[in-house]
């Protein structure tokens, strides 16, 4: 608890001089994005330790001080700002708070209530007060309480109207209405070519341009950055029922609003409503910079009982879009090795969405960035997607640290076969030349369809998957995410799901198919059926279900001359066999299979049932036109039969297809029978 508290004061230290920067002296030190990811992290930790929230909380105040060239201005009615959600299940969580608040039941607000959707439009925020239907005051948010008075400039926007004309009837004495200034994005683009021409300010972004605007000292200025505005609310009570009944209101009294708000008569509606317009097309389609959507609960009473948390009004939301900016902690720092045995460090993420896809791993580029950025294990980070490409760390909160982050230390020996590292500049590289074709030639194994059989990966796809440092060995497949593809050039979301759904679907394997799938040398298809079947003799008696680590222990407790007399099994492949499971790389490789899921699966070859070749020895060479080799071999192991990969005297039977080996004439020597197709077919007839 000592240690969340303190993660609380960090967050709203740094969180606070952020805003201070943005809002009191126009600096952005950090993107909007980022800040709203950390915003997002303090709320979310204060509302599930309420105990720690304190008044001084960025959660609990609107903004910043007033500047000093404006005069202040104090308000009645305190002017809120939003909390944020950036996904179906933040929205679903906000209803089920209220309700909480409210003592309503299980989702009644979900079943009953409709809403009210706006555009969050990316501007400047704004109250505007009407004596006797005449424009006397305009002021910013501030803090909420107190404002800064920037009447004369906002009278020089056209779309706020100076005097109320209204027919149906009287315009109260004093009516408060507010709204959002802005600046459309062509109006924008054209000031800072304007300004870059005569070297004056360029802006980052519209938002910062009509906030600078307003904040002009002279109303020339401001008249010249031809700013606009829309009107969202009404403070004045008028009798008003929903909030809809405020926007029909307002453009009555002659405000503008925006077309496009409407009402939603369910949650799923308002998903619609904000997925419509978090499409590029839909969103460049409008004049000016939106950022998200706002959702209202319609129903002024629910509204008003529903009351204020913080600085935010309870039945109010921002439904951002997806960040292309986000803030993550790095869990760890990996090292893959590429085809050509280049060296690549790859940040492990907390996992995190970032332009609407959850990612889990960030490219570090090379060892350099790590010592640039001076980053650790355990560092928060401001994660980037800028042009919808591979994530990248862009910046460490270093003002986050606990004391317990890490330091990353450049590795002397490469993971994958322990060979000495080498520098080549800023390039770290395996001085082993075949390492990283030798990584890549295994993984194609792994996945192989004798072996995974994962069809989605093939070769390019591996190789690729290696170079931008996603995999560095076969069991990293199993962990990878969609996010992690998706963002790569060439690979979209459709791309995405069907590849881990093929992984996913991949990771229960037959005993068999798993020994063949470790590639260990002069272990083939049947030397891993022989030996998938002493595993379960041994095993099987003992336990219901098997697990990798049995399988370790089990060849860890077998010595070569056990190996050798399992049939087939000579001395050379009962060395290799022996050797790899004591190698330290081999064991944690299996351990880490163990770790991402793998389950292993009986085969249902293990018959005790004597079929009609039970205690038969085949041996295959050549090709039949009839069937494939698979298919053979699968006939002939339903049928009770045994496949040996050589010719011995213990052999039964050589069927030689077309084009037969060595092994025919092996077979010839030995005196051992040898079938053709059509004998073949006749035997597995009889």
């Amino acid at each position: 608890m000592r240690e969340i508290k303190n993660h609380i004061e960090k967050l709203k230290k740094e969180i606070n001089r952020y805003r201070y920067a943005y809002h009191v002296l126009d600096k952005s030190l950090i993107s909007d994005a980022a800040l709203d990811s950390l915003k997002k992290e303090l709320f979310d930790l204060e509302m599930e330790y309420p105990e720690f929230i304190t008044s001084d909380s960025p959660t609990q105040r609107i903004a910043g001080k007033p500047l000093k060239g404006f005069k202040k201005v104090r308000r009645e009615t305190p002017m809120l700002s939003f909390n944020d959600a950036f996904s179906e299940q933040d929205m679903r969580d906000w209803l089920k708070r209220i309700e909480n608040y409210l003592n309503l039941t299980t989702d009644y607000l979900l079943q009953t209530t409709n809403f009210y959707c706006e555009l969050k439009i990316d501007g400047l925020a704004v109250e505007l007060v009407y004596e006797n239907g005449v424009f006397v005051q305009g002021s910013t948010r501030g803090d909420g309480l107190i404002g800064e008075d920037i009447t004369q400039n906002l009278k020089t926007i056209e779309a706020i109207p100076l005097k109320l004309e209204f027919e149906k009837f009287k315009i109260p004495p004093r009516l408060v209405v507010r709204g959002e200034v802005f600046i459309n994005k062509k109006d924008f683009e054209k000031m800072n070519k304007d300004a870059q021409k005569k070297e004056g300010k360029i802006f980052a972004n519209p938002r910062n341009m009509a906030a600078g605007s307003v904040r002009q000292l002279d109303p020339k200025i401001t008249a010249s950055r031809k700013l606009d505005s829309f009107q969202y609310g009404i403070v004045t009570d008028l009798g008003q029922k929903t909030h809809e009944e405020e926007h029909l209101l307002l453009k009555e009294f002659g405000f503008k609003i925006n077309p496009h708000n409407q009402s939603a008569k369910s949650l799923e509606e308002v998903f619609k409503f904000r997925n419509h317009w978090s499409e590029k097309k839909n969103r460049e389609n409008l004049p000016y910079e939106i950022d998200g959507i706002v959702a209202i609960i319609n129903d002024s009473k629910i509204f008003k009982a529903a009351g204020v948390i913080g600085k935010a009004p309870r039945a109010v939301i921002a439904y951002k879009f997806s960040a292309k900016e986000a803030t993550t902690i790095v869990e760890d720092i990996k090292i893959q090795v590429g085809r050509t045995g280049a060296l690549t460090p790859v940040a492990i993420l907390k996992e995190v969405e970032l332009s609407g896809i959850r990612i889990t791993h960030a490219t570090l580029h090379n060892f350099d960035q790590i010592k640039r950025l001076k980053l650790k294990i355990g560092d928060t980070v401001i994660v980037s997607r800028a042009g919808d490409v591979i994530p990248q760390i862009m910046r460490v909160l270093k003002e986050l640290r606990t004391g317990k982050e890490k330091d990353f230390k450049v590795p002397t020996h490469c993971p994958i076969d322990n060979t000495k590292i080498v520098s080549e500049g800023v390039i770290y590289r395996c001085s082993n030349p075949k390492c990283g074709a030798k990584n890549s030639r295994f993984l194609r194994h792994f996945v192989s369809r004798a072996a995974f059989d994962i069809r989605g990966l093939g070769g390019k796809i591996l190789d690729r998957f290696l170079d931008e440092g996603l995999i560095s060995d076969a069991a990293d497949i199993f962990e990878l995410k969609e996010g992690d593809i998706s963002v790569l050039e060439q690979f979209g979301e459709k791309s995405a799901q069907n590849i881990i759904r093929e992984i996913n679907e991949h990771k229960k394997i037959s005993l068999a198919r798993f020994i063949y799938s470790l590639g260990i040398l002069h272990v083939g298809e049947e030397t891993s059926r022989l030996l998938a079947a002493q595993v379960i003799a041994k095993i099987k008696n003992q336990k219901s279900k098997i697990k990798i680590n049995d399988i370790l222990k089990f060849f860890q407790n077998i010595y070569i001359d056990e190996l050798q007399k399992i049939s087939d099994i000579g001395p050379k492949v009962a060395q290799s066999i022996y050797e790899w499971f004591r190698e330290n790389r081999n064991i944690k490789f299996l351990e880490k299979l163990e770790k991402v899921g793998i389950v292993i699966e009986v085969s249902k070859f293990q018959s005790l049932k004597v079929q009609k070749l039970s205690g038969k020895t085949f041996v295959l060479t050549g090709s039949l036109e009839s069937m494939s080799r698979n298919e053979t071999k699968e006939k002939i192991r339903k049928l009770g039969g045994d496949i040996s990969e050589s010719v011995s005297k213990k052999t039964d039977y050589v069927v030689a297809g077309s084009e037969p080996g060595s092994k025919y004439e092996k077979a010839k020597e030995l005196g051992v029978k040898i079938l053709d197709e059509q004998e073949f077919l006749n035997l597995l007839r009889k």
